[in-house]
């Protein structure tokens, strides 16, 4: 038998729980989502049992996954957004939903590919694709949210794995605005904000109003520098107020205003769009934080409904938000069995069981030990072994105990 060290083991553990909340995250395995109605983002699965090539496609949450189709074949779709499960409706002749029975006949807002069948990528190909032999990484497009391989991108994804999102060819066709960006952001790390633009990025702009008589001073400051000083000079040898370049500047100063973008907008995009920038028949590859380099102007808003894309200016639609949320969701919920146990027991109980969970600790550490100093490995037969002579010498204990009546 392969051995393997118990570090390897709960290295192991570790990467599958890693996974399963990239996957599950926050979704319920329980209770059917539909009650929910479209769910922002969530685990869903297509059955190819019920809903077979040539049917109509459908997708199921997890629980009825579970639940409802847990003896058939199912299809794992990762994670989609604003999506209503399917289970029991019109879309399954022969199927009632077992968490949810009343439903309605279809969910008109849900939207469907290839996913649906198990097939991915502009090749649609299954995935794992049995006859092909050529390893390659999957990539989730963040618009379409089909899967596609690295090599039929167009591009290839940054050696270092260092980007958290990407677009494909045919969403960055349809997202055609995302080239402005792509520039500036596309495959970069984009730096944190610093003083000097914290204001812009903030919303706030100064507005400088000046009359006639403040330009003309204003100029005279900027053509004769020096005349301005020999005048400061002198105003200060009589103690007179200056009526020169200091006195407009602090006129022009009290004339500020501080207003807001939503006063004066500006749109990032058309600045964007006014420097030059290439158009590639190629995917995108984005840094963590680029959604909130988007505009969010009236215009660019009203851009994005057109175009259905409205999510990509909410950093909580992204799938590292769904993960972190499962991961939340899952520290919340996990209890310890030991101390719910403990809860349950009165003292006398409480003390007996933390004594045999100390004896236990205590004895398989010191066993554990002797294959360490030894170097040799600990097998199945020998933990087995390590329990019967426990239990044997608890019983032994047991037996030998007096008990006083006072």
């Amino acid at each position: 038998e392969p051995v393997v060290s118990l570090a390897e083991v709960l290295a192991e553990n570790e990467e599958l729980e890693k996974e399963a909340r990239a996957v599950l995250g926050g979704s319920d395995h329980e209770r059917c989502s539909y009650s929910q109605g479209a769910v922002k983002r969530q685990a869903l699965y297509a059955c190819s049992t019920c809903t077979p090539p040539g049917a109509e496609p459908a997708g199921i949450c997890l629980a009825c996954s579970y639940e409802c189709h847990g003896t058939h074949r199912l299809f794992e779709l990762y994670t989609k957004r604003n999506f209503r499960c399917d289970c029991g409706n019109s879309k399954f002749k022969n199927l009632q939903c077992k968490l949810l029975p009343e439903k309605g006949k279809v969910n008109s807002g849900n939207k469907y590919n290839d996913n649906f069948y198990g097939l991915y990528c502009t090749c649609k190909r299954p995935y794992p694709d049995p006859e092909d032999e050529i390893p390659d990484e999957m990539i989730q497009c963040i618009v379409c949210e089909d899967w596609f391989h690295g090599r039929h991108l167009g591009a290839v994804p940054p050696e270092s794995g260092d980007f958290h999102e990407m677009v494909c060819q045919a969403c960055m066709k349809h997202c055609h605005f995302l080239w402005a960006y792509a520039s500036q952001l596309a495959g970069k790390e984009i730096p944190p904000l610093t003083k000097a633009n914290s204001l812009e990025d903030e919303g706030i702009v100064l507005k400088v109003e000046e009359n006639e008589e403040q330009k003309k001073e204003i100029k005279k400051e900027s053509g004769v520098e020096h005349h301005d000083t020999k005048e400061e000079k002198q105003s200060e040898q009589f103690n007179e107020p200056s009526t020169s370049s200091g006195s407009a500047l602090l006129n022009t100063l009290i004339l500020i205003q501080v207003v807001t973008k939503s006063e004066e907008p500006v749109c990032k995009l058309k600045e964007l769009q006014s420097k030059p920038f290439v158009k590639k028949d190629t995917a995108t590859f984005w840094p963590s934080n680029w959604r909130s380099k988007l505009c969010t102007c009236e215009d660019c808003l009203k851009m994005y409904s057109e175009l259905e894309v409205q999510f990509l200016t909410d950093e909580c639609d992204t799938v590292l938000a769904y993960e972190n949320k499962g991961t939340s969701d899952q520290e919340t919920e996990r209890r310890d069995p030991l101390m719910d146990t403990l809860n349950s027991m009165n003292r006398v109980q409480q003390v007996e069981l933390i004594c045999e969970y100390n004896d236990l600790k205590t004895e398989l550490t010191d066993y554990l030990r002797r294959f360490a100093d030894e170097g040799t490995v600990v097998k199945r037969e020998d933990i087995q072994h390590f329990f019967e002579e426990f239990q044997s010498r608890k019983r032994r204990r047991t037996n030998r105990m007096q008990y006083y009546c006072s």
